[in-house]
């Protein structure tokens, strides 16, 4: 038999049930910059008050996400739980359409990111007991494309929904209408994983595997949906207690000096649109949508040019060119020029916003590259888990912080702190002392670091589909 031969551990009629994942990436393309408009636009409410919805969902996920994996090891159908997940996360987020308080719509999107919680470690467990171990990588960056697909897709249905209905008509029925959709095609991904999923005779143990999704970052940097790195920071407690080497170290502060800076800014992003540069709901599905794209379409890329030249070297020139287009959004003579909310300035932030996804898809392989280069074969497990840990951290206290600031002194100052936040978290990675040579030598790459640049990994999971 061919060795190289894709084939399921467990004869199988169809993996079809990937595809369930599509109709749920649309989802949440639709849901994660309209979830914040709704409340601004239903409720009136604050910008300190839509950052913490924003991030609510995330927070809530910690102790599920636990209990969901391990309920799933101990009964023997975990298609139950997976199935469970899609359908109560989509009829959560349809009551949250018709949700007529600003303390329903905030639980409700709790429940559903409780409810959301289960694909995480399910998902990605159904994958490896179905898959060969040897395409375990390929199969996870698989689910990176559906994620990237669907997650445009469902943006630029958002944009098309809005843009082609609300001409004069109550923007809040559209948007309701808009987000019921969104459920719905949650609910119709539990349907296909039910009609499709076939229960894995092999079981994996979830401890064993863990830094095969470990290394990959999400797609899309956004609050919502963040329980990878909140149960990331849960896990950091159970971290042994060994003395970490310097360098090690110092790539931990970096990190997550500049996750808060990453957090500063989108955490506030779409209130800024709304308010500040007085964007239209379809416009703002138009400015996520460049961001989707171009991470999307640069992922590969990004693999390539790690591969040819050092991740040290990859990391600290996306991050600088981060630093520069974090400072071209605060607010200045140029929006003026353009006029707020017009066509050019709609243009010129969309542009500016699919310029840091082209940095993001660089940051998030060259940052997992470059660390597990640092530590080696033997300390990467650890070191995996306190990268998603730091990261998860600082991401959370960023989100609130940016909300915070961009109530109390505005958008310029906290854009500009964002920027220089970064700055110094680069400033900080900068001191590392790296050996500089291609990744692509064949005496310095060891096998594991092919785990880490598969591809992108969905919004649902825990690193992994």
């Amino acid at each position: 038999m061919d060795v190289k031969q894709r084939v399921s551990i467990r004869p199988s009629s169809s993996d079809l049930w990937f595809l369930s994942y599509l109709p749920l990436a649309v989802s949440d393309g639709i849901a994660t910059p309209l979830i914040p408009l709704l409340a601004l636009a239903r409720f009136h409410a604050s910008a300190l008050v839509v950052v913490l919805i924003i991030a609510a969902s995330g927070l809530s996920q910690v102790p599920f996400t636990i209990l969901w994996g391990n309920l799933s090891d101990r009964v023997a159908h975990r298609k139950y739980f997976l199935v469970g997940s899609f359908i109560a996360s989509g009829a959560s987020i349809v009551l949250m359409a018709f949700a007529l308080t600003l303390t329903n719509y905030f639980w409700l999107n709790v429940a559903e990111g409780l409810a959301s919680a289960a694909s995480a470690p399910i998902g990605t467990m159904l994958l490896l007991e179905t898959r060969q171990k040897r395409w375990w990588p390929a199969d996870i960056g698989f689910f990176g494309v559906i994620s990237g697909v669907g997650t445009t897709v469902g943006l630029a249905v958002g944009f098309v929904w809005l843009f082609v209905l609300d001409a004069g008509a109550p923007i809040v029925p559209i948007m309701t209408g808009l987000l019921v959709l969104s459920g719905a095609l949650a609910i119709l991904a539990g349907v296909i994983a039910w009609s499709w999923i076939e229960e894995p005779m092999l079981r994996v143990d979830r401890r064993n595997v863990a830094d095969v999704w470990s290394g990959n970052r999400r797609l899309l940097e956004r609050a919502r949906h963040a329980r990878t790195w909140v149960a990331s920071v849960v896990e950091l407690t159970r971290t042994k207690s060994d003395k970490l080497p310097r360098r090690e170290v110092l790539f931990l502060a970096a990190l997550g000096v500049m996750s808060v800076g990453f957090a500063l800014f989108y955490g506030p992003f779409p209130v800024f649109l709304i308010q500040q540069a007085h964007f239209s709901d379809a416009a703002v599905f138009i400015t996520y949508l460049g961001a989707s794209a171009a991470t999307t379409a640069l992922f590969y890329h990004s693999g390539r040019s790690v591969e040819r030249h050092s991740p040290k070297s990859v990391f600290l020139g996306s991050l600088g060119a981060r630093v520069l287009l974090l400072l071209l959004f605060v607010p200045g003579p140029i929006f003026l020029l353009f006029g707020l909310g017009s066509a050019g300035l709609v243009g010129y932030l969309t542009l500016l916003n699919a310029l840091l996804g082209v940095t993001w898809a660089f940051i998030s392989t060259a940052s997992t590259l470059f660390l597990i280069r640092l530590v080696g074969s033997s300390g990467r497990g650890r070191a995996l888990g306190l990268y998603n840990a730091v990261f998860g951290a600082g991401a959370l206290a960023g989100t609130v912080l940016g909300g915070a600031l961009y109530v109390t002194v505005g958008v310029n100052v906290t854009y500009t702190v964002a920027a220089f936040t970064v700055l110094a978290g680069a400033m900080i990675l900068f001191v590392i002392p790296y050996h500089l040579f291609p990744l692509g030598r064949p005496v310095a790459q060891p096998k594991e670091i092919r785990v880490g640049h598969e591809g992108p990994i969905p919004r649902w999971s825990g690193g992994g589909p």
